[in-house]
């Protein structure tokens, strides 16, 4: 069965000096140690005021470990001793079908800090052996918490926001191009061939993405930006393949936008010589 890794426990007397229990490992949808989220803030007094997660780009992964960041902030009159969050997906977050959360003792204090608020930066890993599968691929809710630790021990959330956001994490793309023949006589055939593969967080391989629509791109020696050329159907394999007429030397490449649960691609330029 596949692990999933659940919330980091937060506890003990940590007052502005954050210090956490490691996170806990569980199998699917047990999501136990889910502390910072697991009951209602009646009483919460503070604010979650930012989330960002990867640097507001999607989170693209491929067949092995995929490291990005959160960063939480959060105010509250009477101080912030940490924020937290968690993607997940699901309808519940306690028992949630896929969750992604920090491994919170790999850090060393990653918040900054004023009299009212508090940013914290957390590096987090998502691994497709043991937290993805397929069917995960898509949108992902993003829980925000805050907190606050007193001396005595005893700790109090400040805001939490279950579903502040939502964000992409999709399975990552890749594309390859060969232009043929290499050189070529000005004004000949050029065939520009590629494939279009695509992740599996099921077998761990990078498979032939069918029937999806890219663009061949081209760009004139010393020139600075590409020009779309045409648009090719990848076949039932992921294989694209196509024709221009060689006019001037210059590179060719193709490119794939993405889905809603798959990433964008850009395949490495092939530069052709004309003569």
């Amino acid at each position: 069965m596949r692990t999933r890794a659940s919330a980091a426990v937060l506890t003990g007397a940590l007052a502005l000096s954050v210090l956490a229990v490691p996170a806990a490992h569980a199998s699917d949808g047990d999501s136990g140690a889910l502390a910072p989220f697991a009951a209602p803030a009646a009483a919460a007094t503070g604010k979650i005021t930012k989330v960002t997660v990867n640097g507001g780009k999607t989170i693209a992964v491929g067949t092995s470990k995929k490291k990005f960041t959160v960063e939480v902030s959060a105010s509250d009159r009477n101080g912030v001793s940490m924020t937290f969050a968690a993607l997940w997906r699901g309808s519940d977050i306690e028992n949630p079908s896929a969750i992604l959360v920090p491994d919170v003792m790999l850090e060393r204090d990653p918040c900054k800090r004023t009299a009212t608020t508090a940013t914290c930066k957390y590096t987090f890993e998502a691994d497709p052996r043991a937290d993805l599968a397929n069917k995960d691929a898509g949108t992902w809710k993003v829980a925000a918490a805050a907190l606050k630790f007193y001396s005595d021990g005893s700790e109090k959330t400040l805001a939490e926001k279950l579903n502040y956001k939502s964000h992409k994490v999709v399975r990552a793309a890749k594309l390859t191009t060969n232009a043929t023949p290499e050189p070529v006589k000005k004004g000949k055939t050029l065939t520009i061939s590629g494939a279009l593969t695509r992740a599996s967080w099921d077998n761990l391989k990078y498979n032939g993405f069918a029937s999806n629509s890219v663009k061949l791109q081209y760009k004139k020696k010393g020139a600075g930006t590409w020009t779309t050329v045409k648009t090719v159907k990848a076949d039932s394999r992921g294989a694209v393949k196509t024709t221009v007429k060689a006019s001037a030397d210059g590179d060719y490449r193709f490119t794939y936008g993405g889905s809603g649960t798959t990433g964008s691609a850009t395949s490495v330029a092939d530069f052709v010589d004309v003569r």
